[in-house]
């Protein structure tokens, strides 16, 4: 299914030089603020580095607000809290990133621990209202319109962030939207690692896995019973949820999977939705939904609502004529194996059937095309084309230090400065206790 997905971005035959990648960086020729060295990642570590980041973002924060209006300019006020956050969003990045990956639980532990603590020291700094003042000072002042495009909107954009934190309210309503954000925080971080955590399995006799590819079938882990072990985790749902013929099987997985964590992540979803709804009315606004498209395309609830319903009925009959097909196809395989008909098109039957239609009506059937496009190929061209449409050069570093022998990682450079912009790591491999699936993690 890996190869699926990335097939959708190659349109075109790829020629050996739109393949030739580079392979002449080593993690040495990094800038320090790239390199993650895993071996060397322990607890102890995670927590000194997040103490370190905490302390010299502070000092930022700090130097600003203590300036007074009169000393404010873009160079020690805008462009230091901007260079700021650069450097403390990668930082942070590479001591949050272990707690999606790592294999040792107790270092993805610490990780998550780190990140409670990142998250709750940028609640407090998001509401310093000393920095804010700062910054509504500057734009005050004559200098501000004479400032690039760019650089006013940075600076119109961090006065209404510092708004949107409360910033223009009394001291104690100020506080209370401090407490509501940080328990926000802690309960989406909770949440997220629930779902990391979450290694249960649903196990299948043989039978119960007809018409999925031997090779996925073999591949799974077995009872002592002989039963086969499918789990929740994406590289097992998707392509069962696909391929198994027998309904209940489908069933069933589609059942595991829409209750992970259901009890926990219940009680979280419940408490955060109450807490948005406060959040929301102490700054003023209607609505959660108000205050989350207010920085968005849309703007306001009522033009989303007025979109998804023109759009529902341009797309209505043609979804009507597709889960028609569906249910054809259903109604002769249930007659043709003796299963039980519903009638209907379930949550259960729909990538089922619809990988159905693809594989008998356009011949299109995945398991075989992705024979023909290698990982390697397909990754070496999907990375030429980013590098020709941005106007970057990708650049493999040799022997990396990453946390599995399969995962690889390239530098990112500018194709004109040659300036190092940063890395990232491309992996379609799935360890245990692991949440990242797509290929690109950046830092």
């Amino acid at each position: 299914s890996d190869h699926a997905h990335m097939l959708t971005s190659i349109r075109f035959v790829l020629s050996k030089q739109a393949l030739a990648f580079t392979r002449v960086r080593t993690m040495a020729s990094l800038h320090p603020l790239f390199q993650l060295h895993w071996e060397s990642v322990t607890k102890e570590s995670i927590a000194s580095e997040t103490a370190d980041l905490v302390q010299k973002s502070k000092r930022v924060f700090d130097a600003v607000g203590r300036l007074n209006p009169t000393e404010v300019t873009f160079d020690n006020t805008i462009k230091v809290l901007a260079d700021n956050k650069r450097f403390h969003d990668t930082r942070r990045a590479i001591v949050d990133f272990p707690h999606h990956v790592h294999p040792d639980k107790e270092i993805r532990n610490a990780s998550t621990e780190a990140d409670k603590v990142l998250s709750e020291f940028d609640v407090e700094m998001s509401m310093r209202q000393d920095v804010f003042n700062a910054v509504v000072a500057f734009k005050e002042k004559g200098s501000f319109e004479d400032l690039t495009i760019e650089a006013r909107r940075l600076v119109d954009r961090m006065i209404v962030l510092g708004k949107r934190n409360g910033l223009h309210l009394p001291s104690e309503k100020q506080e209370k939207v401090k407490e509501i954000k940080k328990r926000m925080s802690d309960l989406s971080i909770n949440f997220s690692k629930n779902l990391a955590d979450e290694n249960s399995v649903v196990e299948f006799t043989q039978d119960d896995l007809v018409g999925l590819p031997e090779d996925f079938v073999q591949s799974l882990d077995k009872t002592d019973e002989g039963k086969f072990c499918v789990s929740l985790k994406y590289p097992h749902y998707f392509p069962a949820m696909k391929k198994a013929r027998y309904p209940r099987t489908r069933q069933l997985l589609e059942a595991a999977f829409l209750s992970r964590c259901k009890e926990p992540n219940t009680k979280i979803l419940e408490e955060l939705v109450v807490l948005r709804s406060q959040l929301s009315e102490l700054l003023g606004y209607k609505n959660h939904a108000s205050y989350i498209t207010e920085l968005r395309m849309s703007k306001t609830p009522e033009t989303v609502r007025k979109f998804l319903a023109e759009l529902g009925e341009r797309i209505g009959p043609l979804r009507d004529r597709e889960l028609d097909v569906y249910l054809e196809y259903k109604t002769k395989e249930c007659s043709e194996f003796g299963y039980e008909n519903d009638g209907r098109i379930n949550g259960w039957d729909y990538r089922y059937y619809m990988n159905m239609v693809e594989e008998k009506e356009y011949s299109v059937d995945q398991h075989k095309l992705k024979e023909y496009f290698p990982l390697d190929v397909v990754t070496e061209g999907l990375l030429s084309i980013y590098q020709d449409l941005l106007g970057l050069k990708f650049a493999e570093v040799s022997n990396p230090d990453v946390w599995h022998k399969d995962v690889k990682l390239f530098s990112c450079t500018d194709a004109e400065s040659e300036t190092l912009l940063g890395c990232f790591t491309w992996t379609c491999i799935h360890a245990k206790g692991s949440t990242v699936m797509r290929p690109f993690s950046v830092y």
